[in-house]
């Protein structure tokens, strides 16, 4: 399970559709990324990493700081 992407998607106020959107894919296929149903591809991860502004670790709850790496 990712709760961190539902908390950052939701601390900016969307909703699945809107981050599917900018990802190119289903609200679907991006929800089974919130539960863990499905693992996140790489490409993604960097995507939302991107969009977010954090790092992949802190997306995947290996860190507690958010601040990507330079």
């Amino acid at each position: 399970m990712y709760p961190r992407l539902r908390d950052l998607r939701e601390d900016r106020d969307l909703n699945q559709t809107a981050v599917a959107k900018y990802l190119g894919m289903s609200q679907t296929g991006y929800s089974k990324y919130e539960t863990g149903e499905n693992d996140i591809p790489t490409a993604i991860l960097i995507k939302l990493a991107r969009f977010y502004n954090t790092s992949i670790d802190y997306l995947l709850g290996e860190t507690n700081d958010p601040r990507r790496y330079s």
